[in-house]
């Protein structure tokens, strides 16, 4: 019994509970966790319906209970539906390559801390899964690992859309992981730690990372729209061109896996957000849900800020996928090679400066004056980047290379010639 309780110490340090409680309370937060997601994951299904109908001014689904029971309407017609199988599919990998898409994204849940800790009368219990203490590097590990499934679905359908499909995808999130990567290395010099729950006490004791990391976040925000395939960069599965991309040869559940495993990308990329540049779980301008005691009603207060954070980031999702076209897949390439990764070494460069040059000024870590310095950066950078450099298009990469005097010429030769009225010969 020796070695669990040291390594349930180190997990949780201040607190010594015994082990029962400690194996009680992690199979609850497991059931819990899994079936809320799972749950949640569905609603969205019927929660992209109906956002896309208020902004395309229709009712959405109204019928099955009002349109609540669409989501199980359609399990239950995913789970009736015929299983077909292509005859040269690599049947193994055809089957195992929708659950390789979603498992990376229920697993990142793990280390991702979604309330205020609560100190029970057996001991201190954390809201995480797993308190590991690289969080933040299990994360980028994990997470990495879907495009695995993705690939694998183009490849074993044996079928040229599916395999274009699976390639783009997996040149489309090799091109933005390591923008992501880059992006979060800001939030890693700030915090000092790669535990997400030092990273969320870290802004909960300061100021929000957006405040002090604002290109960061710009730069996390695009590349998890391009890692989770949603609008614009929906490149994957371009109905236009290739049908419906890697999952073109699916049917019934393992079609359906698909897209629970985009939802629940969506669900788990907004919670990455929410932590590492809007406090997490952490109640804005008061300190009460950070200071001992920690009670039930600490928990349960920071468990719905941390749900509505959460919900914002998937709403905006949603919002964009309704608003913006689909990119070119040249835009893609050069937004992500040509415009996010530079942008996002030059950033490391100038945050890791200004901390220093604090730091050298004597500046304490979470100070006013120290807070203020990053924040001018940021305004500076942001002045510079969308004003100057952009002038208002938003993402330089994606507009069009030809001036305004040039696209003006190509719209007089395309415009249509007046047709000479018919005049009817005098002897008809």
């Amino acid at each position: 019994m020796t070695m669990p309780i040291a390594l349930f110490q180190a997990a949780a340090p201040g607190s010594q509970p015994h082990v029962i409680p400690w194996l009680v309370f992690t199979l609850i937060k497991l059931i819990v966790v899994f079936t809320v997601y799972m749950v949640g994951v569905a609603l969205l299904t019927l929660a992209e319906r109906k956002i896309s109908a208020w902004i395309q001014d229709r009712h959405g689904p109204n019928r099955v209970g009002k349109g609540w029971l669409q989501p199980a309407a359609d399990g239950v017609k995913n789970f009736v539906k015929e299983e077909t199988y292509p005859a040269a599919a690599n049947i193994p990998l055809f089957v195992l390559a929708p659950a390789l898409a979603f498992i990376p994204a229920l697993v990142t849940w793990a280390v991702i801390p979604f309330a205020a800790p609560w100190d029970s009368p057996w001991g201190r219990i954390e809201m995480v899964l797993a308190p590991l203490p690289v969080g933040f590097l299990f994360i980028l590990a994990i997470s990495s690992l879907g495009v695995y499934g993705i690939v694998l679905a183009g490849w074993s359908s044996n079928n040229k859309y599916a395999l274009l499909g699976g390639l783009r995808s997996s040149a489309q999130m090799i091109s933005y992981e390591i923008a992501m990567g880059m992006s979060t290395i800001p939030v890693l010099l700030l915090a000092g730690n790669v535990t997400l729950s030092k990273i969320v006490d870290q802004q909960a004791f300061g100021t929000w990372n957006v405040l002090n990391l604002t290109i960061a976040f710009f730069i996390f925000l695009i590349a998890a729209f391009a890692e989770t395939n949603r609008l614009p960069f929906d490149l994957p599965e371009a109905e236009s061109e290739l049908i419906a991309g890697y999952h073109s040869e699916y049917s019934a559940m393992k079609f359906s896996l698909f897209f629970i495993a985009e939802y629940a990308n969506m669900v788990t990329a907004s919670a990455l957000m929410a932590t590492l540049f809007f406090g997490g779980w952490d109640i804005p301008v008061i300190l009460w849900d950070n200071i001992a005691p920690h009670t039930g009603l600490k928990t349960l207060a920071t468990l719905a800020f941390f749900a509505a954070k959460v919900l914002f980031f998937v709403f905006l999702y949603m919002w964009i996928r309704w608003t913006l076209p689909r990119f070119r897949y040249d835009q893609l390439m050069s937004l992500g090679w040509k415009f996010l990764l530079p942008l996002a070494l030059g950033y490391i460069v100038a945050i890791a400066t200004t901390i220093v040059t604090l730091d050298a000024l004597g500046f304490a870590r979470g100070s006013v004056p120290f807070h203020a310095g990053l924040i001018l950066l940021n305004i500076a950078a942001v002045v510079i980047l969308f004003v100057l450099l952009d002038r208002g298009r938003v993402i330089s990469p994606a507009y069009s290379r030809l001036s305004t005097r040039e696209v003006e010429k190509l719209r007089e030769r395309s415009a249509p010639r007046p047709v000479a009225p018919f005049l009817p010969e005098s002897g008809d």
